[in-house]
């Protein structure tokens, strides 16, 4: 198995376990960055588990993926149109809330993103 191959292996692992905090009801919201490729596969595993999920480009090399909850991916759907880097303050704090982040480094994420628009 090569370095890519264990690589790619273990993102598929840590996938499998997203699916299943978001089926134990742990997450309602899952982001997993990936290759094109990857996403594909990882789709097709949501579509036959009848799991939502929103695929966002980010570069030709990398796509972010969510999935979860329908009321929180239509939430994200309102604002995924730009690069996560050009989130406002507040559609950054939303969208680390959704994730589950930890929400006093969000707050202080928040305060120091509305500082520097300031």
């Amino acid at each position: 198995m090569s370095a890519e191959d264990f690589n790619r292996y273990d993102s598929l692992k840590l996938f499998m376990h997203h699916i299943y905090e978001f089926q134990k009801g742990i997450r309602n919201l899952v982001l997993c960055t990936m290759c094109p490729t990857c996403a594909t596969l990882v789709c097709d595993r949501l579509k036959r588990l009848g799991i939502g999920y929103l695929m966002q480009s980010v570069t030709d090399t990398k796509v972010n993926l969510y999935f979860g909850c329908d009321h929180c991916l239509n939430t994200v759907r309102t604002f995924v149109h730009k690069p996560l880097n050009e989130l406002t303050p507040e559609e950054d704090f939303m969208l680390g809330t959704m994730l589950g982040y930890n929400i006093t480094q969000q707050c202080e994420r928040y305060c120091k993103r509305k500082q520097q628009l300031s």
